[in-house]
């Protein structure tokens, strides 16, 4: 047995959109280490690209926009994991955001009621949603895991209304883990990643410029690799992981403590 101790447990990884998502780094990981994933996606085209990857795995579709496809989803995994036999799921990815970027980059006080609420929905309330739904499903033990970012509170402009957002999803994984206590041991936790080259990422107006910002912040000068990521939420996804939960794990390489690196000072004020 690996040292993750998860061969053949069952992990549903919702959010997978192409080989660059940090959901497919995580499914990666995890097949690597003999477990068993089952993909939820949100569109047909996203579940032929998932079929490509991971040709072993299960897909479902779900846009986690509409509760009722949470519900209806939720049903058919639990069928294909044989729930009325005693099938459970070991663990549950949640990787979804959504900001609508599409009108470009406006200051904060201008953001529009419809879009934050549309990004809550999609980025924060579906991860409650989705744990609401499975916690009958979810093994005694089982583990959740989201996807947050470094920091909420550095106030980056072209990242807009979307930290506050991850923030909320911080705290809710608090909030989660203390009533699920009540009937379970299931742990939830958030990975907080630095800047990420991702398909998604790619939408943000000036993304690239942040990113070969992070990675001069970055103690060892480069940038952090996707898989450096989906390896944390593989470790509090498993076993090893049992004493974590209710936590936001900041996975940046050291970006927190540089942002006065001499060289990064000596360029801003010449």
């Amino acid at each position: 047995m690996g040292f993750l101790k998860i061969e053949d447990k069952t992990f549903v990884v919702f959010g997978l959109a192409n080989k660059k998502s940090v959901a497919a780094a995580i499914a990666k990981v995890l097949v690597e280490e003999g477990g068993k994933v089952i993909h939820v996606v949100r569109s047909e085209e996203r579940a032929e690209a998932s079929r490509k990857l991971f040709p072993d795995s299960p897909v479902f579709l779900c846009d986690v926009e509409d509760e009722e496809n949470i519900i209806r989803v939720r049903q058919e995994i639990g069928e294909a994991v044989g729930e009325t036999e005693g099938g459970r799921i070991d663990g549950l990815v949640h990787s979804i955001a959504y900001a609508n970027y599409s009108e470009g980059l406006t200051p904060f006080y201008g953001t529009l009621k419809k879009d934050f609420l549309q990004a809550f929905d999609i980025s924060c309330f579906s991860f409650i949603s989705i744990c609401n739904h499975f916690r009958e499903l979810f093994a005694r033990e089982a583990s959740a895991v989201t996807i947050s970012i470094s920091t909420t509170s550095m106030a980056a402009e072209n990242y807009g209304y979307m930290a506050p957002i991850k923030a909320a999803l911080n705290s809710s994984i608090c909030f989660l883990a203390k009533s699920f206590s009540s009937f379970s041991e299931v742990r939830f936790n958030a990975v907080a990643p630095s800047l990420l080259k991702t398909s998604a990422s790619a939408g943000i107006p000036g993304y690239v410029d942040s990113y070969l910002y992070a990675e001069k912040a970055i103690l060892r000068k480069k940038a952090l690799k996707t898989r450096e990521a989906a390896d944390l939420a593989a470790f509090l996804l498993s076993p090893r992981s049992s004493g974590i939960t209710a936590q936001t794990m900041v996975v940046d390489a050291g970006m927190s403590v540089n942002y006065f690196d001499s060289e990064i000072v000596k360029a801003a004020v010449g």
